[in-house]
Order: structure tokens, then sequence, then C-alpha cells
């Protein structure tokens, strides 16, 4: 890739660019629906603007045609056109109809991007690290250390790896406590809280929780999957309370915890109620698991919302994809029980006939965040153990996008939204 920086430079100031433009169609002609997200980073790492073509052929890019970009394309296996002048004028006058569900959004800078991760071997794979690898997206590794030393500021765009907040440890004490690999993250977490002024862990993942909600509230963009959802806002309602029984913390909880939680604190849920049972693998009564488990394999995908391109453009970006119907799949927190969304909330995909939402967003302040259920889309149910999955095995995966929409989303040229 470095090699080719200098030729895209000499392309785009020292030589004639003809008037063409490449298109990267993103609906059932692209081969490579994942790595064509990261020619578009790619690009805008170079200073080269991209439009987005909003509901144009699956959320098709536009670029000028430069014959490094073009190379590019063909070194990573991504389909293209090549375009007269006269061509792109004509998709971008059919997208301006009023009249016609579609928008152009400009990219125009690469967003910075930071994933929230363990720096200690974990017993699974994280979906947007497997994903950000595939497409040959950078970004940067930070942990509990780093965020409490107030790095985040340095990011746009933050994702949280599947992680527990509460000082629980995932919950996995029921079925793997005995295991190596639990004993070491006990220990791991144990020696970090310590190190870094806290007296229990639970204590240093609150911390943590509200250095995130502080990144979001003052622009940042926040991306979370699986219990690294939930959790976060479970641990920041029980803020002041003690939630974790004696075999994560050395004490006991707070009698009556659940009736003390404060839901103005979260980022998207209110009224949950926390399970309990240390021994049970559930965090609360937000996780739509158990009524996803007794629905049928083929039946158990989600639904894409519609939204106006030229109003509501933000989930219009967030909801880009070749299909409306995407594939379901678990996770520890597989999908959330829409009575605890709170008002506020916009779901953008929801298996509708089990009440479930399965991707929704929102703003904190001035930043956004977007939640997604489960914890790998191209595998329906992945568990502890199993292999990563391979995503050459899975290059047009419509779940996968929905993460990528999320990376370029901060890329955009901010338009006022209309009201």
């Amino acid at each position: 890739m470095k090699r080719l920086i200098p030729l895209i430079i000499i392309c785009l100031f020292s030589l004639k660019v003809s008037a063409t433009y490449l298109l990267i169609p993103m609906d059932d002609a692209q081969k490579n629906h994942l790595k064509a997200y990261g020619i578009a980073y790619w690009v805008l790492q170079n200073d080269v603007e991209i439009d987005w073509l909003l509901n144009y052929r699956g959320g098709s890019f536009m670029i000028k045609h430069i014959k490094a970009i073009e190379e590019e394309l063909i070194i990573r296996g991504v389909s293209f056109e090549v375009i007269a002048n006269v061509k792109s004028t004509a998709i971008l006058t059919q997208i301006a109809d009023p009249e016609v569900n579609m928008d152009v959004v400009k990219l125009e800078k690469q967003p910075k991007i930071a994933v929230y991760s363990p720096k200690n071997k974990q017993p699974w794979d994280d979906a947007v690290t497997l994903v950000l690898k595939y497409a040959e997206i950078p970004y940067d590794v930070v942990y509990d250390d780093e965020i409490v030393e107030g790095i985040l500021p340095k990011y746009d765009w933050l994702h949280l790896h599947h992680e527990d907040f509460t000082g629980q440890y995932g919950k996995f004490y029921g079925h793997y406590r005995n295991h190596a690999w639990y004993k070491e993250q006990v220990r791991y977490n144990e020696e970090t809280a310590a190190r870094l002024g806290f007296n229990k862990v639970s204590q240093l993942k609150l911390a943590v929780a509200k250095n995130i909600k502080e990144f979001t509230f003052g622009g940042g963009f926040l991306f979370a999957m699986c219990s690294g959802t939930d959790a976060l806002d479970i641990s920041l309602a029980a803020e002041g309370i003690d939630i974790c029984e004696s075999m994560f913390d050395g004490d006991g909880s707070t009698p009556n915890y659940n009736a003390q939680l404060d839901y103005s604190k979260t980022f998207a849920f209110k009224d949950f109620t926390l399970k309990v049972n240390p021994m049970e693998y559930e965090f609360s009564n937000i996780d739509a698991t158990p009524t996803h488990a007794r629905t049928p394999k083929n039946i158990d995908n989600f639904t894409l919302f519609d939204f106006s391109a030229k109003w509501d453009i933000v989930p219009t970006m967030l909801c880009q994809n070749h299909t409306s119907i995407v594939n379901g799949f678990y996770g520890q927190t597989t999908g959330y029980n829409k009575q605890f969304l709170k008002s506020n909330v916009l779901v953008m995909g929801e298996n509708k006939s089990l009440n479930s939402a399965k991707y929704i967003h929102g703003e904190m302040g001035k930043g956004t965040w977007t939640f997604y259920g489960g914890h790998d889309p191209a595998d329906y149910q992945h568990m502890v153990g199993d292999p990563p999955t391979d995503l050459n095995l899975h290059p047009n995966s419509a779940g996968y996008r929905l993460i990528l929409n999320n990376i370029l989303f901060p890329a955009a040229k901010k338009k006022k939204q209309k009201t």
C-alpha cells in the first residue's frame, strides 16, 4: 500500500486526470463488498474525496478516475466500472430527483479508529477486528490503561470488544471458572485495577465506562457489539452500588440492588432487571437470546428499516446494504427486548415477530453511538474456543457490511439534518 501513495500524489498533482470516474457498485454485482470499504478508506488516506451514493445500487462509491486507485481495486479483487463524465452526471441527476429515495454524501477524511480490546489473548475473536484486518483498514488497540490515562480524544471512532464492564468477568464463572484462560483473565484485570489505583475490577470498569461516555458526549463515534453494549449501560446504571457477588470481588452485593439502578445514566436501555444468579450466563432481561433460542435458524433473521435518504441521512448511511433481510446470529447478547429501549433510541434493524431489536442507534451530546447485537455476523452460533471466521469465505456478508458502514460514517461531510 505504501508504495502506491507517491503514485497517487503524482496522479493528483502532476498529471492530467481524464474526465472519467470509477464507480464501485455495492449491489449484487460486487465481488467483494467488504474489501470495497477498505478501498474507500485507503482512498481517503490519500486525501481523495469519495461520493457515497446512498441507496444507489446498494450504496455504491464514486471516485475520480485515478490509475493508481484502479490498480488497487484490481489487486484487492473489488469490482468496479470506469464511467464517463456524462454517466456520472446522469447518476447524480437521478439521485437528486426529489421523488427518488437516494442521496449523495461526500466522504472527506479517514476516521482515526481505536478498538477497545484486552492485550492478553481471549478464547474468542472479535468481528470488528476481523473485518478491519480483512478490509485492510488500520486501527489502534487501546485498553483500560490508555482510557484511564485519557487517550480517547485522539480518536474519532471507538469500538468496544466483547467486554464486561460490570466486573463479573463476562459471567463465565459458572462454566469456565476452572479454565486457564478464565483464571488469567481474573489475574490480568485485578492486576490492572490495582496498578491504576482501584480497589475492585468493577470500579476500574466503571471508570472506563464513564470515560467512554464522556468521549461520546464530546463528539466521538461509539460502536459496540454483543455484551459490550448492555454491559456498558449496566455498569453506568449501577454506579455507587455493588452488583458483584463474592466470587467476583471478594464481598457480597448491595441488598436489593435492582431497585437502586439509575437508568438516567445509560445510553440506550431503561427499566431492566439484572440477573442475580452468579452462575447464570446472562446479565439482564435486556438480552433477547432466550427468545431467539426458541426460533428456528432459517427464520431467525432481521430486517433493516428503509429510511428516507434525503431526510434521515445518518440511519440511511448506517443501513446501506445489498439486501434488507440479514441473517441473524447469536451472541451473549443476541438482540435487545424492545420494551427496555429508551424512547429516543432509533431501531434500524429488528426481528419484528420476536419484538427484538438487533441494530440500534442514538445520540449522546455531540456524539453518536450504535449498538449491534450478536457476536459474529457470519457464524450463527459462535462458541467460546471456536476458530476465527475466515472472511475469505464471506466477502459479501450483509451482516459485516453494517459494521463497515459505521467505520465510514465519521468520514462523511456533515449535512444539517432536515426537520
